[in-house]
Order: structure tokens, then sequence, then C-alpha cells
């Protein structure tokens, strides 16, 4: 919106209106609105929440420490929500297709998960929506998303897998291009959601995992970088590094008041809306093989939780303490906030694993 203005005003009064077609300069500008946006914003939502008494519940056979978070307000991931869609209608440009693709799915999954905030939280049933409808709607938008990108696609590049650390080395996938996608955008967002479950437990990777994923975007889209790092060219992909950068400067903004110990949750709202963006650009920019790299928390996180389930149906005996992970490490004496900087840090090294692909090839 406010590119489609400058690009007006430079043409009609000054030049020096040019300087905001660069994207690293709208990156800059969208990470300070989406930051400006949540810490103005989070103390007026966190008190409404409050007063409308839009609470956490604590499950009964959760660890006891958490006990103390009962009664804090939820579904604060609308704030994260409201700072990316505004700061990127205002900086990206709006004429590029995979921002509208992006922005479809961050919001349709925040949907999703706002109903299964709005049904526990407000209308108080504790199932929420049903896992079965929830993964319905999960499905219908992820096929949907996978399905339009794989006709839309203009390059063979953009349906190909590229293999790390091989150089131009591609796969070919055809119709499978849409099982992957579906499976990176549905997987990344109940895998975020999954790992939210200490304070600012997922809030910092998922920002850290916005970051690196900006620095793919804006490498891919880059002919010069593309053809000199050795990586498949998309055309037009760069314009989501204004994205990233909103998402994380919502994250940021998030994150003071979600740190330990948290003013607000962001619930499934925003659990599932930041891994549906991720997983997405993942997608978008061809780096699903790396993006499991530098998710790895994540990863790590959900398989707990189908070891767990499966050990417990097939043998009756459980693997870990508590799952998801966290709560396992939790369960053997570890203080809540060194579990969170712990994980913290094994993301740092991991999303630096991936970034070094970029380069070691």
């Amino acid at each position: 919106m406010l590119l489609w203005l400058t690009e007006q005003l430079a043409d009609d009064t000054y030049r020096g209106f040019h300087v905001f077609a660069y994207i690293t300069l709208r990156a800059v500008l969208g990470t300070l609105t989406a930051l400006g946006i949540a810490l103005v914003v989070g103390p007026f939502m966190i008190r409404y929440l409050k007063t409308h008494r839009v609470d956490q519940v604590i499950r009964p056979f959760g660890p006891l420490s958490h006990k103390s978070k009962e009664g804090t307000p939820t579904m604060g991931g609308a704030l994260i929500l409201v700072a990316i869609v505004v700061a990127t209608l205002l900086w990206a440009d709006l004429s590029n297709r995979y921002i509208w693709v992006v922005l479809f799915s961050t919001v349709a999954f925040g949907g999703i998960g706002w109903v299964d905030d709005y049904r526990k939280l407000v209308l108080g049933n504790s199932k929420g929506l049903s896992a079965r409808w929830k993964y319905c709607a999960e499905s219908a938008v992820g096929l949907s998303l996978a399905f339009f990108l794989y006709v839309t696609a203009q390059t063979p590049i953009e349906t190909a897998l590229i293999v790390p650390f091989f150089k131009f080395f591609t796969f070919s996938l055809g119709w499978f291009y849409i099982v992957l996608a579906y499976f990176v955008i549905v997987g990344s967002s109940n895998a975020v959601n999954l790992t939210d479950g200490l304070d600012g437990l997922a809030i910092m990777p998922s920002v850290l995992l916005g970051g690196a994923l900006a620095i793919f975007a804006y490498v891919t889209g880059h002919s010069g970088f593309a053809q000199y790092l050795g990586i498949p060219y998309v055309p037009g992909v760069g314009e989501l590094v204004v994205f990233c950068a909103a998402l994380v400067g919502a994250g940021l903004g998030f994150l003071w008041f979600n740190a330990y110990p948290a003013q607000v949750f962001m619930g499934d709202t925003g659990s599932l809306a930041l891994g549906a963006g991720l997983g997405t650009i993942a997608v978008l920019v061809r780096q699903e093989i790396v993006y499991g790299l530098m998710a790895g928390i994540f990863v790590m996180e959900t398989v707990s939780v189908i070891m767990q389930v499966a050990s417990y149906q097939l043998t009756g005996k459980r693997i870990f303490r508590m799952a998801p992970l966290h709560h396992h490490f939790e369960l053997l004496g570890w203080p809540e906030p060194r579990v969170i900087v712990r994980f913290w840090i094994i993301t740092v090294v991991l999303v630096l694993l991936g970034l070094s692909t970029l380069k070691l090839r």
C-alpha cells in the first residue's frame, strides 16, 4: 500500500521516494511497524482479555508448576496476526502473488486456531474444536494452497525439490509436490502448536526461523546472489522478505509480554498461524529440507508426542515422563527458564547450520 504511494510520489514530486523500492528498506520498516503495533496494542489487548476472562485453563495432569499460570490471558496470538498483516499490507508489493499466498495461509490457520480457542476459553467447551474437524479444516486449507501453487507455477523450479549441499541438483516432483507442500504447511503448523507450552518457548524459535527464511527468500529471489551461491532462482520470491520481517517484528513485540513469567499466551490462534506461515515460506523458497533442519526443536517436540503415543498404545509404557518433550525436562527437575533458553540456544545452532547450506555446496 505504502509502496504504491511512494511510487506515485516519486513520479510526481520527489524522485528520492524511489528508495522505498528496495526490499531491504521495506523489510526494516516492516519489522519496526509490526514491533510498534505489538508493543502499543499489546497492553490494551491483555486488559481486554482479562476483562472478558479469556484465561488459560491448566490441564489437571500437567506439571504441577504450571498451576501458577492458570488465569493468564490467552488468545494473544491475535496480536501477532494483526501486527503481521498490517505491516505486510503497508510495506509489501501487493501485486506479488507470493505475498497473498502466505497471508492467506497465516490468516486461515490463525482463524482455525481462533475457533478452537474461542470454543475452549469463551464457550467453556474443554475439547474446543474437535480433532477431526480441526484436522479437516487444516487439510482443506493446506491442500488448497498446495494445489494452487502447483497449477500456477511459472517455472519448473517452483515445483522441484532442492537438495542442500549440492549445486544445481534438483529433483522434479510432479504431482508429489502437492503432497510435500501439504505436509510441510500442515505439519509445521501443528509442530509449533505442540511446542507452545512454556513462556516464550515457541515464539523465539519462530522469530529466528523467520529471520533465516528472510535470508533464503532474498537470495533465492535475487538472480545475482542465486547464481553466485549456486541455488535455483525463483523470480518474485524475494518480496517474502517483507513478510518475514513483519513476522520477526510481531514476534519480538509479542515476546515482550510472553517472556517468563508470561502476561499473555498466544493460544492456538498464534501457534497455528505462525507454523503455517513459516511452512508456507519454506515451500515458496524451495527449502523444505533445510527448514526441517532449522525447525529441529519443533520437529523434536512433534516426534516426542508420536513416540509417546505409539509406545503407550503398543507396549503400555511411556518413553518420556510427559510429552511434548519440554514437559519431560520439566519433570526431570529443570526450571522452566532453563528449558526455554536451552531450546532457544539449540534453535540458534540449527538455524546457523541451515544458513551454512547456502555456501557449503
